[in-house]
């Protein structure tokens, strides 16, 4: 089964589809918005499947503590926070600013 196809799974595209440029959320609030808070887990490994990087931006996911780790399954960090920072976000020791940690849902 595709990640897709779950109506978990969906519910997290759309959440993350909702992130605007220059802003970030965690996993655990995509979680929250997708209705399930416990599932900060489920959301990262449903996203490390994500079959649509530019139209669900999950470079737009960050740890609960700010640090950028991995993207699209990989530890890539270095790409991920390369397209943060193009889209305005300040990172300094791999953790993204207080001022664009937080995306409200």
């Amino acid at each position: 089964m595709t990640a897709r196809k779950t109506a978990f799974a969906q519910r997290v595209f759309a959440a993350v589809s909702r992130i605007p440029k220059g802003k970030t959320a965690t996993y655990s609030q995509i979680a929250k918005a997708a209705g399930s808070p416990k599932a900060a887990r489920a959301v990262g490994n449903i996203l490390a499947r994500n079959p649509h990087p530019i139209k669900v931006p999950c470079h737009r996911i960050i740890r609960a503590d700010g640090s950028v780790r991995g993207y699209l399954g990989k530890k890539d960090s270095v790409r991920k926070t390369r397209l943060l920072e193009k889209e305005g976000v300040k990172i300094r020791n791999e953790k993204v600013e207080k001022k664009y940690f937080h995306w409200p849902n």
